[in-house]
């Protein structure tokens, strides 16, 4: 156990109090993984911790929030949850007692104690599953899915994170109750697909939600040759997930990747237009090497029209013409012959340029 998180259970034990680690950072030390989300149980009330902590910020479920060095500590007090609203307690009561604290806790791989010495507390067999690589509910699965729906995605989650199976009961269910997804918000869709998206094994998680018959209710699509990408923009421009929360800035980059992988190739033309960032987002979706982009666009001969060696005056004293559409038509002329290499960038060509093709419009 690293010492930074020693010191934070010391702090709560020195003051009369017990804490526990709690969850995913002892399933991640018997796995033999690193872990930086540290979340702790405790007899402690949330005032009570932020006494403690007073860098700390609250939360609205029982508890406290805050980062030391690379550790995030997440500290909640002993409870027993009573109702749920999209995966957030409604109701709670403070109890004394871990020993009924993991009886809310989801599955058992996520339900271990750790004490400061190091000491773990199994109530419900999560060491043999972890072992055995198996994702189990704490408790009856009707129950605790009804309970929150979001159990199925986050179910879906571990089994990706960590090449675990699932439960096959819990597997039965979700195919039969796959309709309680509707009830949950987009956001918290996308959070737990976000979850997927980002780990090694993305591809696997989202076919696997392709198996189970999810796609419909999720109201995305996956598609059955989806192609994998280490950028998260990328696997969703594959999933046409059109009613999810995205910035605005994301949805432009999202259509775009579909604008670009419809053009089918990225050439001069494409990087000049959308930019290298967004090329690059695109590169996997049409099996194009990231490194050939960066060295073409590395050569463009033009990065914008600001870049053409004349200046708008010139082309108006040249052509004897006033301001207006042409200009615009002249300039969108000159970007895709530089761009294209028929036409060197150069204002002494580009005069004699417009000399043979737009002597016409002066005339």
């Amino acid at each position: 156990m690293n010492n930074e998180i020693k010191k934070v259970l010391k702090k709560i034990i020195n003051k009369g109090y017990v804490g526990y680690i709690v969850g995913g950072y002892i399933r991640d030390f018997l796995l033999g993984n690193e872990s930086y989300d540290i979340d702790i149980a405790t007899s402690a009330k949330p005032n009570e911790l932020l006494e403690l902590f007073p860098e700390a910020s609250n939360h609205n479920y029982g508890g406290v929030s805050f980062k030391i060095g690379s550790y995030s500590f997440d500290i909640t007090t002993f409870r027993k949850e009573i109702s749920y609203e999209n995966r957030r307690p409604l109701e709670f009561e403070y109890i004394d007692s871990m020993e009924l604290d993991y009886v809310r806790r989801d599955f058992t791989i996520n339900s271990l104690y750790m004490d400061i010495d190091g000491k773990i507390y199994d109530f419900c067999n999560g060491q043999e599953d972890i072992k055995n690589k198996k994702i189990k509910l704490i408790g009856n699965i009707k129950d605790r899915i009804v309970e929150d729906p979001l159990r199925i995605l986050r179910a879906i989650r571990f089994k990706t994170l960590l090449s675990f199976d699932i439960d096959p009961e819990l597997v039965t269910f979700i195919k039969q109750n796959k309709g309680l997804l509707s009830t949950l918000s987009y956001t918290r869709r996308k959070e737990e697909l976000d979850y997927i998206i980002n780990s090694n094994n993305r591809i696997e998680g989202l076919k696997y939600i392709k198996e189970l018959g999810l796609e419909d209710v999720l109201e995305i699509t996956i598609p059955e040759d989806i192609k994998d990408s280490c950028f998260p923009l990328t696997i969703w421009s594959e999933l046409d997930a059109k009613k999810y929360p995205f910035t605005k800035n994301e949805i432009n980059e999202i259509n775009n990747i579909k604008k670009i992988c419809e053009y089918g190739i990225i050439d001069n033309t494409i990087l000049y237009k959308y930019g290298l960032y967004t090329c690059q987002l695109a590169c996997d979706l049409l099996s194009i090497d990231r490194s050939y982009v960066s060295e073409l666009y590395k050569n463009l001969p033009i990065y914008s029209s600001k870049d053409i060696d004349i200046r708008i005056d010139d082309i108006l004293i040249l052509l004897n013409i006033k301001p207006g559409r042409i200009i615009k038509d002249i300039i969108a002329d000159l970007e895709i012959k530089i761009l294209d290499n028929e036409l060197k960038n150069d204002k002494k060509e580009i005069i004699k340029y417009i000399e043979n093709n737009w002597r016409w419009y002066r005339e």
